[in-house]
């Protein structure tokens, strides 16, 4: 498959970056077409500008500044989304590359009389988010309700695209790892991307 990696964070030498390589080169192991897109790396504008957010309701939005985004985004059959939960959210820069990138006649197309949007990612398959999270797991899941979990679900994969599947894989307590524990992780990643094939 074409596999789009996407990953965010500012140090390199995050555990966000060891993982993110893990994915990498496990793909390219499995044989799938990879291209990575380190937003950080690639200095990644995250704020909507004027031109896009005027153009939100037109018969054409305007892309141009994020078009080599867009045509990665449009080929992918596989999404994989590497990034740390910040304040149970995403860092500004996967939020932006949201709001700027799956805009409309790209990941959806607006309802003429307002109403539900109508998918366009059609070619999109797979998804897999690997997130770091400090908080314990009941925090998360008990106390916050996994939002991050639910707006990629629902809003994203659940408006943007059809039959993509979604699994969804968070390291608690991130802050305090073990070896023995980021290893556990890795082998949890490799069991969901052994089970696309």
């Amino acid at each position: 498959m074409k596999c789009l990696v996407v990953t965010t964070h500012p140090l390199n030498d995050s555990l966000c970056k060891l993982l993110s390589n893990h994915v990498e080169n496990r793909l390219i192991g499995m044989g799938h077409e990879v291209t990575v897109e380190d937003l950080y790396a690639e200095r990644f504008e995250p704020a909507l500008t004027a031109a896009e957010r005027a153009s939100y309701y037109s018969n054409r939005y305007e892309s141009s500044d994020v078009a080599q985004q867009v045509s990665r985004l449009e080929e992918a059959e596989a999404l994989i989304l590497l990034f740390p939960t910040w304040w149970f959210g995403f860092p500004a820069m996967l939020k932006g590359w949201f709001d700027r990138v799956w805009g409309p006649g790209i990941a959806y197309d607006h309802a003429v009389d307002f109403g539900p949007i109508e998918p366009r990612l059609s070619n999109l398959k797979q998804v897999l988010v690997v997130t770091t999270l400090g908080s314990p797991w009941w925090v998360d899941r008990l106390v916050m309700h996994q939002p991050v979990k639910r707006i990629i679900k629902r809003a994203l994969l659940g408006t943007c695209t059809r039959k993509s599947k979604l699994r969804f894989l968070t390291l608690y307590n991130s802050e305090k790892l073990s070896e023995q524990t980021i290893s556990a992780f890795k082998n949890r990643i490799e069991k969901a991307l052994t089970n696309w094939e």
